[in-house]
């Protein structure tokens, strides 16, 4: 079996990144709509204090109520989640390929014994 030319696996790439970019800006919307919703603050601050807390950064401000504590702690725990999955399938199809490419050298091989 051959390894889809280079045009395929590009066009591949591209659709798989715009789906973990996808997935990344409508957590980032979740969580502005959240800190909106619980602190009442800026569209501007809650859109910064979710992607602070979508990258791993911390929280951008200091939360006053309960309801943001509960709804910060659950959208840390999403957006960890979030991230790894977004990771995953921006990467799959590279790794795909690598591992794709060892085969069909392993294969090569294999007819040689």
């Amino acid at each position: 079996m051959k390894i889809l030319p280079l045009r395929v696996y590009a066009r591949r790439q591209l659709v798989h990144t715009l789906w973990g970019g996808l997935f990344i800006v409508g957590g980032l919307a979740v969580g502005a709509i959240g800190y909106k919703a619980c602190e009442n603050r800026s569209w501007l601050d809650s859109i910064y204090s979710a992607a602070m807390i979508l990258t791993g950064m911390g929280p951008a401000f200091e939360v006053r109520s309960d309801a943001t504590k509960v709804f910060a702690t659950v959208y840390a725990i999403f957006s960890g989640v979030l991230f790894l999955t977004s990771a995953s399938i921006i990467i799959a199809p590279a790794l795909h390929r690598v591992l794709h490419r060892l085969h069909v050298e392993d294969d090569a091989g294999s007819d040689r014994r």
